[in-house]
């Protein structure tokens, strides 16, 4: 009988591996059409491989907790040739003859850069500092030599990684030795493996650096929109009136929401909108879109359905993509102040942090009374939205909060 392959999926347009959390057959199993026959977690959400046609499980490759990259052969089911017609899956001796003519192309192009004796890719990394800043040269702190290059790949190391050594080359470059010495430094220290969700972050965190930020802040009293969220049934969450009325601010000046590609500054054709949720490890952000154009009692439903998915980690791509800018509430921490990073495709991110009771002098009561005060703190990608700018679209926000009803 014709042998089906089951393979690793794309499950997102940048994920490169997933890692088999649980299987849910067995060898001899018989499975139908589109059945999640093993569940995997990437480094964004929990999601199910399924079956291209009904069939017999014969052979299972992958194993529970291993990492396995996207086009990996996972199993073998056997299909009847009616049911291979039917659903037009690929059997398997056509899938090699693909992957080996795909495997030969890049083998090619590695042959071609290997023997292309000018080829040299840059690599920058930061340069350690060592109680005066080092001046970074060409050939000084940022530069990593070919043989550096070549351990660091050894052992899987990012340019990043080698930030906390300090280096004993020329204008502070980190060489070898320097690497070598400190692996042994921290040899016999505790140490655990990071989670998919871990290194997405990291790596998410490490892209987004390479842009220079800055952050304002500005106080905010919130007892009208407490009041008024009070006599709402059921209460939406005080981060989507937060969203709501970002939206609306940059809805009004776009730019600011713009990013920067070469030497255009590329406008948002919609206002979708990320929303942090934190979960074991890590930061899903699941998107809601066109807020600008929707009242909070409209978001309300959806809001609360992508955040509860967001905790179970059961987010799909499309969910997760094509936001412009994010709120993440670290207020619930009990944090007054924080810098949040915004995503490497993002220029912005809005915190919001904990409602804190301040005392404000009043005139018309001719004392002071208690407010409800609270902190929104946004971090910019300063080479599209200067201070001024920042600054205004704070205040803007902050105008709309002072009418919840209207939002």
């Amino acid at each position: 009988m014709p042998q089906v392959p089951i393979i690793m999926p794309q499950l997102g347009e940048s994920i490169a591996e997933a890692r088999i959390v649980r299987l849910l057959i067995a060898v001899g199993d018989t499975v139908v059409v589109d059945q999640e026959i093993i569940e995997v977690e990437t480094n964004k959400a929990t999601m199910g491989v399924t079956t291209l046609c009904g069939g017999t499980i014969t052979e299972l490759r992958g194993e529970e907790g291993e990492d396995y990259a996207v086009g990996t052969l996972l199993g073998i089911l056997e299909a009847s040739e009616e049911e291979i017609e039917r659903t037009g899956s690929p059997v398997l001796g056509e899938r090699e003859e693909e992957t080996e003519k795909k495997f030969s192309k890049e083998e090619e192009n590695l042959h071609f850069r290997s023997n292309d004796s000018s080829y040299e890719e840059p690599v920058l990394i930061e340069p350690s500092v060592r109680g005066l800043p080092v001046p970074a040269g060409v050939k000084g702190a940022h530069y990593i030599s070919p043989r550096m290059r070549a351990r660091m790949d050894e052992l899987g190391l990012q340019a990043a990684d080698i930030s906390a050594i300090a280096g004993s080359g020329a204008g502070g470059r980190v060489t070898v030795e320097d690497l070598e010495k400190f692996l042994d430094y921290i040899q016999g220290w505790p140490r655990s493996s990071a989670s998919p969700m871990r290194l997405a972050v990291a790596d998410a965190m490490r892209r987004s650096w390479s842009r220079p930020f800055a952050s304002v802040g500005l106080p905010i009293p919130m007892d009208k929109l407490l009041e008024y969220r009070s006599r709402q049934n059921p209460k939406p969450g005080l981060t989507l009136y937060v969203l709501r009325a970002f939206a609306i601010a940059l809805s009004e000046e776009p730019t600011t929401a713009g990013f920067l590609i070469g030497d255009k500054v590329v406008h948002p054709r919609a206002f979708d909108l990320g929303v942090a949720v934190q979960v074991e490890d890590g930061v899903m952000v699941p998107v809601l879109r066109n807020v600008d154009q929707h009242r909070v009692s409209e978001l309300a439903r959806e809001y609360v359905e992508l955040v509860n998915a967001g905790r179970e980690r059961r987010l799909t791509p499309e969910q997760t993509s094509g936001g412009i800018a994010t709120v993440t509430n670290f207020g619930t921490f009990g944090l007054k102040w924080g810098t949040p990073i915004p995503l490497p495709n993002e220029t912005l991110i809005l915190g919001l942090a904990a409602g804190i009771k301040t005392p404000k002098w009043s005139d018309e009561v001719g004392a002071f009374i208690p407010v409800t005060e609270t902190e929104l703190c946004l971090t910019f990608d300063h080479r599209v939205v200067d201070g001024g700018g920042a600054g205004m679209l704070l205040q803007r926000v902050g105008q709309l909060l002072q009418e919840p009803e209207k939002l």
